[in-house]
């Protein structure tokens, strides 16, 4: 038997084979060419990622420090040397223990060990060891969780409670700041007001106090007739004297005119005493408990008051039922109806036939109150801010724009509501809102 061999044992290949090896390592060489140029892409991407990470890290201005499981540090950042100082024992590995004043470390583990197990963050006040003592910080204890929600460890974000104290008092301090100037603004506009109403009532006092004044010099110069006729009596002049002098004084025109006299001062002194009354009656139950009052007669004598004190010719109407029982304090609701009425006579300024219209009825509940004028209205563009602090259509010096704000926090403070209701060319209706008694 004869048994064959060769010396070139690839021969035993065809040529389509060797051409089949040759394609397939050259696709898995341009694969791996295609892999490494992605890895390096990634590799880029993760270290400028671990750049960015490490500049935002160091650029936080609070100490940050990740902790694993057994309480080691894993990590640190932010400002941690410049609050616990260079020297921290802060490297990765080393016990978080060693960062912490001894008496401080079981509450701030026991928190720890609470973030681990509820997941929840939690905020606790600890106090860390530096250089120069115990320095106590505000801690944010929040979990670090895998791909699984399983608990690796917790993340410490911590701040200086001085720094936080520091701002708190800044902040109060600027609040309280805030509230003096809204107090001064609150007092400038209802000065505006006092100024208005004041004006009012020199000019109401005025007409009736003049009256009486006039009738007074009228009087005084009858009594200096009848003391005139009174002496010739008491001398002893004849008859036919007395009627002369009774003809030359006028003594029976006298008598008439003194009847008129003493009626025009009375009533002039009434009409100054109406108008005490309705002051009092303007300012009385200006603080106190709600009660029960007849919204009309609020509306009537806070409208008459504005009236008094403007230059405008505005005529107004009163419509509805003679009494109408809303609870509340009464001066507060006399302030947002003079308020209304005010802001209604300063938009009908230069108006042809300029009026306006109070109307109180019903509604389910609820009195209800509207104050109508037939001004140009309000712009669609200002009628969402109109009740906003600060807001006011009007020139500068002309108002601080606080009126319709705080009479809209009395409306709600009241259980009420006050808004616009329409603003078109023809004129404003806005709607006050008030519980009714018997609803109260």
């Amino acid at each position: 038997m004869t048994s064959i061999t060769t010396d070139e044992p690839t021969q035993a290949f065809s040529e389509d084979t060797w051409r089949d090896v040759i394609a397939a390592m050259d696709r898995t060489y341009s694969e791996l060419v295609e892999y490494q140029e992605l890895l390096e892409k990634q590799n880029t991407e993760l270290d400028e990622l671990r750049q960015f990470m490490n500049s935002v890290l160091s650029s936080v201005s609070d100490l940050l420090i990740v902790v694993d499981k057994n309480r080691n540090i894993e990590r640190t950042g932010g400002a941690i040397r410049t609050i616990l100082g260079p020297r921290a024992a802060a490297e990765a590995g080393l016990p978080l223990a060693d960062l912490l004043e001894t008496s401080e470390q079981g509450t701030l583990f026991e928190v720890i060990d609470q973030v681990m197990r509820d997941r929840d963050p939690r905020m606790v006040e600890t106090q860390f060891a530096t250089p120069d003592g115990p320095t106590p910080l505000e801690v944010s204890v929040s979990p670090r969780l895998d791909q699984r929600g399983r608990s690796q460890g917790v993340v410490l974000v911590g701040r200086p409670v001085g720094e936080l104290r520091n701002a708190y008092l800044e902040l109060e301090a600027s609040h309280t700041a805030l509230q003096q100037a809204q107090t001064q603004l609150v007092r400038n506009e209802k000065l505006a007001s006092l100024g208005r109403l004041v004006a009012g009532v020199a000019h109401e006092l005025n007409n009736p106090i003049s009256f009486v004044y006039a009738n007074t010099h009228a009087l005084e110069k009858y009594t200096e007739r009848f003391e005139t006729y009174f002496d010739a009596v008491q001398a002893g002049k004849s008859r036919p004297e007395l009627v002369a002098l009774r003809d030359e004084l006028r003594l029976e025109k006298t008598v008439r005119n003194l009847r008129t006299a003493i009626n025009g001062a009375k009533d002039g002194a009434e009409r100054v005493r109406d108008i005490v009354e309705d002051l009092r009656r303007l300012s009385a139950e200006g603080t106190g408990d709600e009660v029960s009052f007849d919204l009309m007669t609020t509306v009537r004598t806070a409208a008459d008051w504005v009236a008094r004190g403007t230059k405008t010719p505005v005529k107004i109407h009163f419509d509805g039922a003679v009494q109408k029982q809303a609870r509340g304090n009464p001066g507060h609701v006399q302030q947002i109806v003079m308020n209304l009425v005010q802001n209604a006579i300063d938009a009908l300024a230069g108006a042809e036939d300029p009026h306006v219209t109070l109307r109180v009825f019903d509604r389910d509940t609820d009195v209800v109150l509207h104050v109508i004028d037939n001004g140009p209205g309000i712009a669609e563009a200002d009628a969402a801010s109109i009740f906003d602090p600060f807001f006011t259509t009007k020139e500068v010096g002309k108002g601080t724009g606080l009126g319709l704000s705080i009479s809209h926090k009395i409306a709600e403070e009241h259980g009420g509501a006050l808004h616009l209701v329409t603003s078109a060319p023809g004129g404003c209706c806005f709607e006050l809102a008030l519980p009714a008694e018997e609803a109260a």
